[in-house]
């Protein structure tokens, strides 16, 4: 039974694998962290993690190792994984999440593809059907992009507006803008794939991209929590 975590910058994702299968995927805001084995129908054996979240997650997470009594392994950014290669200038760089989702997408789709973790920042990278991670762009978040201009600007709100090809008012402009700019990253990094790349969609945002997305694409729940499964298996 290994528990997979996924420390995000906003929330700390977790699921319980066993064997193929999933008993359970679920998320929690930090300040209830210490309710994750509680929340656990069966004590894990092992434990295996990403994190971009910062040096007191990790602590945190090695403190629940030991009172687990369970092996830690963590998911770290490399030149080789699970079949995946990283194209980075310096592979250790690559954020672990980003790296997990790049291994997690490997392993359900074999064709080239371009990966978008949507949560706290938008990441969007190239895999191609080689299987090497080609690189990738790193965008605030929709809900980043709209509080950024509702604190450092004099009269544009908090906005809670909804999509529009082109917006008549300032609500539905700043929610449209984000999603656009979004989008339109989504779909340049696509084009350096060549035609019919489907793009694999995953993160807390998914559900704002999906309805404006181009076909071909997947909304896949958890693709670090994926990969991190995978990477379990080799570790």
């Amino acid at each position: 039974m290994i528990l997979c975590l996924d420390a995000g910058n906003t929330r700390l994702k977790f699921g319980l694998r066993d064997g193929p299968e999933w008993r359970l995927r679920e998320a929690l805001d930090y300040d209830d962290f210490d309710s994750l084995p509680r929340r656990l129908p069966d004590a894990p054996t092992r434990i295996v993690a990403c994190n971009v979240a910062g040096d007191l997650a990790r602590r945190r997470i090695e403190d629940l190792a030991a009172r687990m009594r369970v092996t830690l392994d963590w998911l770290q950014s490399s030149a080789l994984a699970c079949g995946v290669s990283n194209g980075y200038d310096t592979p250790g760089q690559l954020g672990a999440d980003r790296w997990a989702a790049l291994i997690g997408a490997r392993a359900q789709h074999a064709d080239a593809c371009v990966v978008v973790l949507a949560g706290t920042a938008t990441t969007i990278d190239a895999l191609d059907a080689q299987g090497r991670f080609r690189g990738g762009l790193i965008l605030p978040g929709l809900a980043m992009m709209r509080s950024a201009l509702a604190r450092n600007t004099a009269d544009l709100p908090d906005a809670s507006g909804h999509y529009r090809q082109l917006a008549t008012n300032t609500d539905d402009a700043i929610v449209s803008g984000a999603l656009h700019a979004t989008l339109g990253a989504i779909e340049r990094v696509r084009s350096t794939q060549g035609p019919g790349v489907s793009c694999l969609l995953s993160g807390g945002a998914a559900a704002e991209l999906a309805p404006h997305m181009r076909r071909p694409f997947s909304v896949m729940d958890n693709l670090v929590l994926e990969g991190l499964a995978r990477f379990s298996r080799t570790a």
